[in-house]
């Protein structure tokens, strides 16, 4: 083989509970993983054998070890990445969706809390995620080229890691549908005679 697959299988986390219609963004907040049947569905999408990567952030922690409870298996130690962590919302994290609105002048966004290169008080905005995750992408490649890895993240970050694969603007990649306990998978493919490029083998995949 004249090239190296690396497969990046990007999970959002479980269901985040106790918000109640609040922006969450960074804060840590535990996740529902009360669903058996999803949990063991989702471990059938993915590879035994792997390389496990989480955020700093308890819910992607929590949804790592139910996958891996529902298929019998032991617990694992993750790989810490924070840079691939949810956006940071600044000033509107608990914030309801209507004051958000209400704090910008009833500004509408049909996909997301803002425009791709609003940012927040306090925060980042999503063009500044596409950026650091892309690093954070380029990292696990690098260290870990020809594995499967894991990465149980949130769904801004797999929404740039789009934007990253495909090099699309920032703001269309605010287009992706990206539900809980669903699979993202990026292909990194180094090769002597073309360099290196991605391929999205699928986005968004349910496990039932």
């Amino acid at each position: 083989m004249d090239h190296t697959e690396t497969k990046l299988w990007l999970v959002r986390h479980a269901p985040v509970v106790g918000i109640h219609g609040r922006i969450y963004g960074q804060d840590d907040l535990a996740c529902d993983c009360s669903d058996q049947t999803t949990f063991e569905a989702l471990a059938s999408l993915l590879p035994r054998e792997a390389v496990w990567v989480a955020t700093h952030l308890k819910r992607t922690h929590q949804t790592l070890a139910a996958m891996h409870r529902s298929a019998g298996r032991d617990p694992v130690e993750p790989l810490i990445e924070r840079d691939l962590v949810e956006q940071h919302f600044g000033d509107w994290q608990g914030l309801t969706y209507a004051e958000l609105d209400a704090s910008r002048d009833g500004a509408y966004h049909r996909f997301w809390h803002a425009p791709a290169t609003e940012r927040p008080p306090g925060g980042e905005s999503f063009a500044d995620v596409v950026a650091r995750v892309e690093k954070a992408l380029l990292r696990l490649t690098l260290a870990h080229a020809g594995n499967d890895i894991v990465v149980v993240t949130h769904g801004g970050a797999i929404r740039a890691a789009l934007a990253a694969a495909l090099n699309i603007e920032p703001e269309r990649a605010l287009g992706f549908s990206v539900d809980n306990c669903s699979v993202t998978r990026l292909d990194h493919i180094e090769g002597k005679s073309f360099g290196s490029a991605w391929r999205v083998a699928f986005v968004n995949r349910r496990a039932i």
